[in-house]
């Protein structure tokens, strides 16, 4: 059985620099910087998005079992208006934070993640683009995505 990408990409520590370098990226982006600058961006952001990010790539579900559920990750990226280019600019700085945590460069690893993050991306925008009382409705219902390489797992 071929290994899930969250093994092949080195582990937890390796989706926690994803996160680091992740942050730090949108930080430094001059329209990325708002939303996660803010004081209730809590203080343990990337370990929060590094443990998200590899529950769903097929770690542990540490995200899951600490922090909430994935129905909570849409309400608090949905209802913020027009994301589109903050969207590009979000998956232009993961692609970028892949390099910098060091993640392997291994081209189908890195085509995973990118789907990975398109998808992500788009799902966010597709909520934002219905009608709030409907993205609420949907968003309750919404299992934690999984990831494998050839794209979303579809739950059994």
């Amino acid at each position: 059985m071929r290994e899930t990408i969250f093994e092949f990409a080195g582990g937890m520590r390796a989706f926690l620099a994803l996160a680091e370098a992740h942050h730090a990226r949108c930080l430094e982006d001059p329209e990325l910087n708002h939303p996660f600058s803010h004081d209730d961006v809590k203080l343990d952001h990337v370990q929060r998005l590094g443990a998200y990010w590899a529950e769903v790539m097929g770690g542990p579900d540490d995200y899951s079992r600490q922090y909430g559920n994935h129905a909570m990750v849409l309400s608090i990226h949905c209802g913020n208006g027009d994301l589109s280019d903050l969207g590009r600019r979000f998956t232009e700085c993961f692609a970028a934070a892949a390099d910098d945590a060091g993640l392997p460069q291994d081209r189908e690893l890195r085509d995973a993640l990118a789907a990975y993050m398109d998808w992500a991306v788009a799902d966010v925008l597709h909520l934002e683009a219905q009608d709030r009382s409907d993205s609420g409705d949907r968003a309750l219902d919404t299992p934690m995505p999984h990831w494998g390489w050839d794209g979303l797992i579809k739950p059994a």
